[in-house]
């Protein structure tokens, strides 16, 4: 099952449409997707090795872009669907400790977990949501999730070939292991909110 999978996913990483499916996975992650960019950026970067700056550019434009939205979706839904997740997750009593530390702590929060296993779109939502400094958070999103795609681009273009094979061989273990970090970002998300 995993062979087949990463045959295609591989196919994927070198058609002509890779470049637009890697911009929709890192705009939708950054907004309400929980599937990371990486699933496909690592396997482009890899079966493209000379590309991978240029799929980095995408990813951190495209992730910028989305988190846009996101922060609109906090913006915009807090008085609807957003008080209702609220009451939904028991927060009512923390919404005044999480507003004051966003707006003590916002910046800093924005560029750790932009680098960090925890969805983005939640950080992306809470910077709508608590009504952060909008150029600010673009600044710092664009900071963040550049430094991530960029140190992933450089580090699958310099050492581009071993890991090509080591995936190769345990494509399974990356595929659950990137499903592992996900679901344990909402978790530390959970636990941190």
């Amino acid at each position: 099952m995993f062979k087949k999978l990463y045959d295609w996913t591989m196919r994927l990483a070198s058609s002509p449409h890779a470049p637009l499916a890697l911009a929709a996975i890192a705009f939708a992650e950054s907004s309400f997707f929980p599937v990371p960019p990486d699933t496909i950026l690592v396997p482009m970067s890899l079966a493209e090795p000379k590309k991978a700056w240029r799929y980095a550019a995408i990813c951190t434009v495209a992730s910028v872009a989305g988190g846009a939205l996101g922060y609109a979706l906090g913006a915009l839904f807090y008085d609807t669907a957003g008080q209702w997740l609220i009451h939904l997750y028991g927060y009512e009593s923390k919404m005044d400790a999480m507003r004051e530390f966003y707006a003590k702590w916002g910046a800093i929060f924005i560029l750790v977990k932009g680098l960090t296993p925890i969805p983005f779109k939640l950080v992306t939502i809470f910077s709508g949501l608590f009504a952060y400094n909008f150029p600010l958070f673009m600044l710092l999103a664009t900071i963040t999730r550049g430094a991530r795609f960029f140190v992933l681009a450089a580090a699958l273009n310099h050492f581009g070939e071993p890991i090509r094979l080591k995936l190769e061989q345990h494509f399974g273990l990356f595929m659950g292991s990137l499903a592992a970090i996900v679901v344990g970002g909402f978790v530390v998300a959970v636990k941190l909110f």
